[in-house]
């Protein structure tokens, strides 16, 4: 189990709904960077436009390893300023680059085009580069965009503020068997708070889990052509299914799962680390 969810949490804490503001988000990664929780993959998720709020916070002795996201927060060409951010971050001896993510509206949305137009930005940094479609329905015209690029994955939406951003497991379904189907690891944001899928009290958003996302990519990964067990997977709101298959899978199970879902950003760093801990037992 321990395969399973090493480096599994990217930070997000600049977004919401935690939204903390750079100086609450710097000093909460250097927590956990003390603690380097083995769930933690360590990395920074900051937005093109708020690099210089995130630099403006750091020490002489802070080291962050960042995955960049493209952003349309300041007018111009989103490819200038995306490469404009890595020069900086490699000119700042307390930033590394570990990946880029690209939300494709940022490039205009149509892959045919969008996509060109992000790598040609990000391949400059030789690190991988995630784009999200402007859907998840959107899945199969960009995997047909990339179809043979090096060092690419996709990126999953799984919610959001408003309810419309939540994809259906259907949806998800459709863009985890698209991605193990074409050899391309993809990463998630956004809804995960949580390890089970489950309906929030509150703002009655029904959120999928990062369990629920581990069990569909192993069943995916698995067997492509059998997408009933992966939507199955992703349906279930039982901690005992999920934490009993999960734990049942064997090493090389665990790690083509792995190699299928990447991590996913979740603004709280602590609550994915205690839900495996009650869940799973992990330390």
């Amino acid at each position: 189990m321990s395969a399973l969810l090493a480096g599994l949490v990217d930070d997000a804490g600049l977004f919401p709904p935690t939204a903390l503001p750079p100086a609450g988000a710097v000093a909460r990664h250097r927590r956990d960077r003390a603690a380097a929780h083995p769930m933690h993959t360590l990395r920074f998720l900051v937005p093109v436009g708020r690099l210089e709020e995130v630099r403006a916070e750091l020490g002489p002795d802070d080291r962050l390893l960042l995955g960049l996201i493209a952003d349309a927060a300041h007018p111009g060409d989103p490819g200038d300023r995306l490469r404009a951010a890595l020069e900086t971050v490699a000119a700042d001896d307390r930033l590394e680059t570990a990946l880029v993510e690209v939300p494709l509206a940022v490039f205009g949305g149509d892959p045919a085009t969008a996509v060109p137009a992000a790598l040609a930005a990000g391949a400059a940094a030789g690190v991988p580069v995630f784009l999200e479609p402007a859907a998840p329905s959107g899945i199969g015209a960009l995997l047909t965009a990339v179809a043979g690029a090096p060092g690419v994955g996709a990126k999953l939406r799984c919610g959001g503020v408003r309810a419309e951003l939540f994809p259906t497991p259907a949806e998800v379904l459709h863009f985890i068997v698209s991605c193990a189907r074409a050899g391309v690891p993809f990463k998630a944001t956004a809804g995960l708070h949580h390890a089970v899928r489950h309906r929030d009290p509150e703002t009655v958003f029904t959120h999928h889990g990062y369990l629920n996302l581990l069990l569909a990519a192993a069943r995916a990964a698995a067997g492509p052509g059998a997408p009933a067990p992966v939507l199955d997977a992703l349906r279930t709101e039982s901690a005992d299914t999920l934490t009993r298959e999960l734990a049942a899978l064997s090493g090389p199970a665990a790690a083509a799962a792995r190699a299928l879902f990447v991590s996913y950003g979740s603004c709280s760093t602590a609550t994915p680390v205690s839900e495996a801990r009650t869940l799973l037992g992990t330390a």
